[in-house]
């Protein structure tokens, strides 16, 4: 029976927030999520962290995320399944431990969506919907996600990942080496954050120098890209073992291409839903998500990115984001709603497979039991 079926509220801790250049965006997602969550079956406890690393948690004075983030009680998670679950900071404040039963993370980005938070909740024992330490990390280096997709079969972009200190130390050799691989137009980007920050569309070599030097402020590794003309394919994926994909959908932008102001700031970029292919392109784009959520070792949810080059009508594979975007306009909730899986029961889904995740985990032995004397012939 699933844990949704019973009377007792689960307490939802929806983290938000987080050190990453994406905090607005996950303040955005965090509160869409949280809209969503049926109060007769959930509780929403909201835990920001703040751009310096300190973790809030809401109370009924502070229940605008801002506000959490502002003002709200500091908290700490120890990484220890006995603690109590979230442990308050202040001295001599007499309050008790905040339990959580699922924790829900919209963080975007790196300390967030990189495995690193994923980390401290496996030690803390706490369920958490989303992908798990492993994923989470493959899904934020471009670079290793690449990799993997290109060992599983699936078409990837041309591309060269290049690290910030050799960058520094070697512009000319990395340039010539550069320009004799690609020809322009070219994207570059950060290898390990999301939201297209850092990103730039490069059409000639006298721009590509000050692209490098952006893409290096957020990363310890850059992506160089072959440009291709192409439509904005994407699929949202659901699951743990049992894994589904979505209809696709289109993302048309407004700007020359899909970046951070298109993605967030103003209007006019379209989603199209379903898009505009036949029905053997459709299955083929299903089919290429849930092998690459598949070849990261994906759970709970992912959205995958494909490009359709417009010329030849080759599908290359973008990239998985392990924790796409909540936000009202966003893709991923789109896609299910078109799906037949409306936003709700979406939550419920993500929910229900966290709980399903670490009762199968709770199941794995981590140690052996060893026969009566054999602990004291170890120690001789």
């Amino acid at each position: 029976m699933s844990s949704l079926s019973s009377n007792k509220r689960l307490r939802i801790g929806i983290l938000f927030g987080g050190r990453s250049g994406e905090h607005e965006v996950s303040l955005a997602s965090a509160a869409s999520v949280i809209r969503a969550l049926d109060p007769e079956k959930y509780e929403a406890v909201p835990i920001g962290i703040s751009k310096d690393g300190r973790w809030l948690v809401g109370t009924k004075a502070h229940t605008m995320l801002p506000e959490v983030l502002k003002s709200g009680d500091r908290v700490s998670l120890p990484p220890d399944p006995t603690a109590g679950t979230l442990i308050p900071m202040a001295q001599g404040s007499g309050r008790p431990s905040i339990n959580v039963d699922v924790m829900f993370p919209v963080l975007h980005g790196t300390f967030g969506e990189d495995g690193t938070v994923q980390g401290l909740l496996e030690l803390a024992g706490l369920p958490y919907v989303g992908a798990g330490v492993l994923a989470s990390a493959v899904g934020m280096d471009k670079d290793v996600q690449k990799r993997l997709f290109e060992q599983a079969g699936l078409p990837i972009v041309p591309f060269l990942a290049i690290r910030r200190s050799d960058w520094e130390r070697e512009h000319d050799a990395i340039l010539r080496q550069i320009k004799k691989k690609f020809r322009f137009p070219i994207f570059i980007k950060p290898a390990t954050l999301g939201s297209s920050v850092g990103m730039s569309r490069v059409k000639a070599a006298n721009e590509l120098p000050a692209a490098m030097d952006l893409a290096a402020e957020f990363a310890l590794k850059i992506i160089v890209e072959r440009g291709v003309t192409a439509r904005e394919i994407e699929v949202s994926v659901l699951g743990n073992d049992d894994v589904r994909a979505s209809i696709p959908g289109e993302i048309v932008p407004h700007r020359e291409f899909y970046d951070y102001a298109a993605k967030y700031l103003e209007e006019g970029t379209r989603l199209v839903i379903p898009a505009v292919l036949t029905k053997k392109q459709a299955l083929t784009f299903q089919e290429y998500a849930v092998r690459a959520f598949r070849a990261i070792e994906g759970t709970g949810m992912s959205r995958c990115d494909f490009f359709f080059e417009r010329k030849t009508n080759k599908i290359f594979v973008n990239e998985l984001n392990t924790i796409p975007g909540f936000t009202a306009i966003s893709m991923y909730p789109k896609l299910w709603e078109a799906s037949g899986l409306p936003y709700p029961k979406l939550i419920d889904r993500l929910i229900e497979l966290a709980l399903e995740l670490h009762r199968e985990k709770a199941r794995t032995k981590y140690s052996i039991e060893l026969p009566a004397g054999a602990a004291g012939a170890l120690d001789a």
